[in-house]
Protein backbone atom coordinates (compact mmCIF):
# COMPACT_ATOMS: atom_id res chain seq x y z
CA UNK A 1 0.00 0.00 0.00
CA UNK A 2 2.76 2.44 0.95
CA UNK A 3 5.53 1.01 -1.22
CA UNK A 4 6.47 4.34 -2.77
CA UNK A 5 7.11 6.22 0.51
CA UNK A 6 10.79 6.85 1.13
CA UNK A 7 12.56 7.14 4.49
CA UNK A 8 12.62 10.96 4.41
CA UNK A 9 8.88 11.10 3.70
CA UNK A 10 8.20 8.63 6.53
CA UNK A 11 10.17 10.74 9.02
CA UNK A 12 8.30 13.83 7.81
CA UNK A 13 4.95 12.10 8.39
CA UNK A 14 5.95 11.01 11.90
CA UNK A 15 7.11 14.51 12.85
CA UNK A 16 3.93 16.00 11.41
CA UNK A 17 1.77 13.49 13.34
CA UNK A 18 3.57 14.32 16.60
CA UNK A 19 3.05 18.04 15.98
CA UNK A 20 -0.64 17.69 15.08
CA UNK A 21 -1.79 15.15 17.68
CA UNK A 22 0.84 15.64 20.36
CA UNK A 23 2.89 12.93 22.07
CA UNK A 24 0.09 12.17 24.56
CA UNK A 25 -2.68 11.42 22.05
CA UNK A 26 -0.54 9.85 19.31
CA UNK A 27 -0.62 6.22 20.60
CA UNK A 28 -4.44 6.30 20.84
CA UNK A 29 -4.70 7.75 17.31
CA UNK A 30 -2.42 5.00 15.97
CA UNK A 31 -4.58 2.34 17.66
CA UNK A 32 -7.74 3.85 16.19
CA UNK A 33 -6.25 4.01 12.70
CA UNK A 34 -5.02 0.40 12.82
CA UNK A 35 -8.40 -0.78 14.14
CA UNK A 36 -10.17 1.05 11.30
CA UNK A 37 -7.82 -0.43 8.68
CA UNK A 38 -8.39 -3.93 10.14
CA UNK A 39 -12.20 -3.46 9.94
CA UNK A 40 -11.98 -2.25 6.33
CA UNK A 41 -9.89 -5.30 5.39
CA UNK A 42 -12.35 -7.67 7.08
CA UNK A 43 -15.26 -5.98 5.30
CA UNK A 44 -13.58 -6.23 1.89
CA UNK A 45 -12.65 -9.91 2.43
CA UNK A 46 -16.22 -10.77 3.44
CA UNK A 47 -17.54 -8.91 0.38
CA UNK A 48 -15.13 -10.84 -1.87
CA UNK A 49 -16.23 -14.14 -0.32
CA UNK A 50 -19.89 -13.23 -0.78
CA UNK A 51 -19.31 -12.41 -4.44
CA UNK A 52 -17.44 -15.69 -4.98
CA UNK A 53 -20.30 -17.63 -3.37
CA UNK A 54 -22.86 -15.85 -5.55
CA UNK A 55 -20.90 -16.52 -8.74
CA UNK A 56 -20.93 -20.26 -8.12
CA UNK A 57 -18.44 -23.10 -8.35
CA UNK A 58 -17.33 -22.16 -11.91
CA UNK A 59 -15.60 -19.07 -10.55
CA UNK A 60 -14.02 -20.75 -7.55
CA UNK A 61 -10.50 -19.70 -8.57
CA UNK A 62 -11.55 -16.18 -9.63
CA UNK A 63 -9.21 -13.46 -8.43
CA UNK A 64 -10.28 -9.84 -8.28
CA UNK A 65 -6.80 -8.78 -9.33
CA UNK A 66 -7.60 -10.30 -12.74
CA UNK A 67 -9.97 -7.40 -13.34
CA UNK A 68 -6.92 -5.21 -13.88
CA UNK A 69 -6.36 -5.29 -17.68
CA UNK A 70 -2.57 -5.57 -17.41
CA UNK A 71 -2.79 -8.53 -15.02
CA UNK A 72 -5.42 -10.22 -17.18
CA UNK A 73 -3.37 -9.90 -20.37
CA UNK A 74 -0.17 -11.06 -18.65
CA UNK A 75 -2.01 -14.11 -17.29
CA UNK A 76 -3.50 -14.93 -20.69
CA UNK A 77 -0.15 -14.59 -22.46
CA UNK A 78 1.42 -17.03 -19.99
CA UNK A 79 -1.41 -19.51 -20.58
CA UNK A 80 0.00 -22.55 -22.43
CA UNK A 81 -3.40 -23.70 -23.70
CA UNK A 82 -3.70 -20.82 -26.15
CA UNK A 83 -0.36 -21.48 -27.87
CA UNK A 84 0.53 -17.80 -27.94
CA UNK A 85 4.14 -18.47 -26.97
CA UNK A 86 4.64 -20.59 -30.08
CA UNK A 87 3.15 -17.86 -32.23
CA UNK A 88 5.25 -15.19 -30.56
CA UNK A 89 8.44 -17.26 -30.85
CA UNK A 90 7.70 -18.33 -34.42
CA UNK A 91 7.50 -14.77 -35.66
CA UNK A 92 10.93 -13.36 -36.40
CA UNK A 93 10.57 -9.63 -37.02
CA UNK A 94 14.19 -9.13 -38.13
CA UNK A 95 13.89 -11.86 -40.76
CA UNK A 96 10.62 -10.41 -42.06
CA UNK A 97 12.10 -6.90 -42.28
CA UNK A 98 15.19 -8.22 -44.09
CA UNK A 99 12.98 -9.93 -46.68
CA UNK A 100 10.99 -6.74 -47.22
CA UNK A 101 14.09 -4.56 -47.62
CA UNK A 102 15.62 -7.06 -50.07
CA UNK A 103 12.42 -7.01 -52.13
CA UNK A 104 12.36 -3.20 -52.11
CA UNK A 105 16.02 -2.91 -53.10
CA UNK A 106 15.63 -5.41 -55.95
CA UNK A 107 12.53 -3.55 -57.20
CA UNK A 108 14.38 -0.22 -57.07
CA UNK A 109 17.30 -1.62 -59.06
CA UNK A 110 14.89 -3.05 -61.68
CA UNK A 111 13.02 0.24 -62.10
CA UNK A 112 16.20 2.32 -62.21
CA UNK A 113 17.67 0.16 -64.99
CA UNK A 114 14.45 0.32 -67.07
CA UNK A 115 13.98 4.04 -66.48
CA UNK A 116 17.56 4.80 -67.51
CA UNK A 117 17.07 2.79 -70.71
CA UNK A 118 13.79 4.58 -71.43
CA UNK A 119 15.25 8.00 -70.72
CA UNK A 120 18.07 7.47 -73.22
CA UNK A 121 15.56 7.08 -76.09
CA UNK A 122 13.62 10.24 -75.18
CA UNK A 123 14.76 13.84 -75.46
CA UNK A 124 17.03 13.82 -72.44
CA UNK A 125 14.20 13.08 -70.02
CA UNK A 126 12.39 16.34 -70.82
CA UNK A 127 8.66 16.57 -71.43
CA UNK A 128 7.29 18.67 -74.30
CA UNK A 129 4.52 20.79 -72.81
CA UNK A 130 3.44 22.25 -76.17
CA UNK A 131 2.10 18.92 -77.44
CA UNK A 132 -1.52 18.02 -76.72
CA UNK A 133 -2.06 14.74 -74.92
CA UNK A 134 -3.02 11.83 -77.10
CA UNK A 135 -6.56 10.50 -76.72
CA UNK A 136 -7.58 7.03 -77.74
CA UNK A 137 -11.16 7.85 -78.80
CA UNK A 138 -12.53 11.39 -79.19
CA UNK A 139 -16.08 10.17 -78.39
CA UNK A 140 -14.94 8.54 -75.15
CA UNK A 141 -15.84 10.85 -72.28
CA UNK A 142 -14.73 10.63 -68.69
CA UNK A 143 -17.38 9.36 -66.28
CA UNK A 144 -19.94 11.94 -65.12
CA UNK A 145 -20.52 12.41 -61.40
CA UNK A 146 -23.79 14.22 -60.73
CA UNK A 147 -22.94 14.70 -57.05
CA UNK A 148 -19.71 16.50 -57.85
CA UNK A 149 -21.37 19.29 -59.86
Amino acid sequence: MFNDIGPLELVTLIVLAVLVFGPDKLPKVIQDVTRTIRKIREFSESAKNDIREELGPEFKDFEFEDLNPKTFIRKQLDNEDLGLKEIRNGFDLKKEMAEVTDAVHSRESDTSSTSSAGAAGSSGGRIDMTKKPETSDPGDRPPFDADAT
